[in-house]
């Protein structure tokens, strides 16, 4: 169900801005069947009308598909410092289709643009489009999205470049932001209809609860936690974990200046806007839990409604320790899986966290690394192993390669079935700086093919498909330096 909250604290009625002469710059024929969009040959709409719509162009479409398209009211935390209002400054939701929330990014101006001119350009929507679904194939909760309508209509941002809008879906879009909002108008009764709401569609297993609202605080927590597990597990980095860029349903949302590490480092900083680091890899996980405290904060009133003002702090402080540990635990859970580990041993975490340190000192490509993994045999001898001249410090690896191979032959692992597990859960492809970079480049020509190239082969990152074989390749030397701000 769409967002259903009224009034001018929660939201206001927004037109999208018209874009002349719109053109198709990508299509998903994956999220259209989750709105039940019927597509022509070409996998792009068979209704021409759609093009209008998904440009922001059609009114009259408007009034009989999305009779209420909307701006809403969320305010958040940036960098870590409370922002006040913040708000849908370039997304108007134009409603609900088969459950799916549809949002337009980069539609216009609405009420909470912020001296923002209200558009989104190419260069960061197909960034968007591209990593939306691509998060999707590799099993991580993600926004969808659906399309890119183009325009020549001139954007300044650090240059001058061009406006595109951004079609993109979820359940809801509802964030962190929006209870922060709330809670700072000191606003019980609409943060009650927002928890309601979210229970209703959302988690409806908490209305069961003697307390629903802390139930429902401990399920965001644990999808959060889950989440960023398993962002770490893939080598993403997101790049603004402010507080109104995190779904309440734990998906991954708000691409902007995100990357996936080519050369691994733990401190990884992936945002060039984000001096400080408070966004690198490494701390992503303390950022999410820093992120739930907010969420706490702003859920306060709703569990004293029930349960007194002192019990009410223990009960949230409670349910926010329990972060670490559903963290922890995932993360664990998915390493093993990378490494074709079967039973759980008490020494999987020191294996684990020795690989890493050794990857961080020798600047190891962490896609094509652990998808190589899966081809070592239990019989292998150490010194043979392709994968350790990657290493700088050939005896701590090669102690490594013992240590695992040892861990291996005592479960009594078999090469072929751990290679197939270890290739389902370790992708091939991922969606690099300089393969996002290259699709940019021609668009800016009108040519969209490697728009298409990457969404084909991104939409099967486990498989091996050898008329890709390049894209799962790092990037070459001069390109491996890609620097990515805000403005994407």
């Amino acid at each position: 169900m769409a967002f259903t909250l009224t009034g001018e604290d929660a939201c206001e009625k927004t037109l999208p801005t018209p874009i002349p002469n719109p053109y198709w710059v990508a299509f998903s024929a994956a999220s259209a069947r989750l709105v039940d969009i019927p597509l022509g040959k070409d996998h792009f709409p068979a209704n021409p009308e759609w093009l209008e719509v998904l440009a922001g162009n059609n009114p009259s479409g408007f009034s009989e598909v999305f009779p209420n398209p909307i701006s809403t009211a969320y305010s958040g935390h940036q960098f870590g410092v409370w922002a006040g209002q913040l708000g849908d400054g370039r997304a108007i939701l134009l409603g609900e289709k088969s459950g799916q929330e549809l949002q337009l990014k980069g539609a216009g101006k609405t009420r909470f643009s912020r001296m923002g001119d209200g558009r989104a350009v190419l260069r960061s929507s197909i960034r968007e489009f591209l990593c939306s679904e691509a998060m999707h194939a590799l099993g991580i909760p993600t926004t969808r999205a659906l399309s890119i309508v183009g325009s020549d209509l001139p954007v300044r941002r650090e240059t001058i470049e061009t406006a595109a809008v951004c079609a993109r879906l979820a359940p809801s879009f509802i964030r962190i932001g929006h209870f922060e909002h709330f809670a700072s108008l000191q606003n019980i009764e609409r943060l009650k209809e927002l928890a309601d709401l979210l229970i209703d569609e959302h988690y409806p297993g908490c209305e069961q609860s003697q307390n629903p609202y802390l139930e429902l605080f401990t399920r965001i927590c644990e999808r959060n936690a889950t989440l960023v597990a398993q962002w770490q597990s893939v080598g993403f980095c997101h790049g603004v974990l402010n507080s109104d860029n995190i779904s309440v349903l734990g998906l991954t949302m708000d691409y902007g200046p995100f990357g996936f590490m080519d050369q691994f480092q733990i401190d990884h900083i992936c945002n060039h806007s984000d001096q400080g680091g408070r966004y690198a890899y490494h701390r992503q996980p303390q950022i999410m839990h820093w992120n739930m405290a907010c969420l706490a904060s702003a859920m306060m009133p709703l569990i004293e409604l029930t349960v007194d003002a002192e019990n009410t702090e223990k009960l949230l402080r409670s349910a926010l320790e329990q972060f670490p540990l559903i963290y922890a635990k995932t993360w664990q859970s998915l390493f093993r899986n990378k490494l074709g580990l079967i039973n759980p041993q008490e020494q999987d975490v020191d294996l684990i966290e020795r690989l890493l340190q050794a990857m961080h000192e020798s600047s190891v490509d962490f896609t094509c690394f652990f998808r190589k993994l899966s081809d070592v045999r239990t019989n292998a001898a150490v010194d043979q192993i392709s994968l350790r001249d990657e290493f700088i410090n050939l005896p701590a690896i090669d102690q490594w390669f013992s240590d695992y191979l040892l861990r291996l032959n005592e479960e009594s692992s078999d090469d072929v079935q751990r290679k197939l597990r270890m290739d389902a859960v370790n992708p091939k492809y991922v969606l690099r700086n300089h393969l996002a970079q290259a699709a940019i480049d021609k668009a800016k020509d009108r040519d969209f093919s490697e728009v298409a190239n990457l969404l084909k082969v991104l939409e099967k990152p486990f498989e091996d498909q050898p008329q890709y074989e390049k894209y799962s390749n790092p990037p070459p030397p001069d390109l491996s330096q890609i620097e990515v701000s805000c403005s994407s």
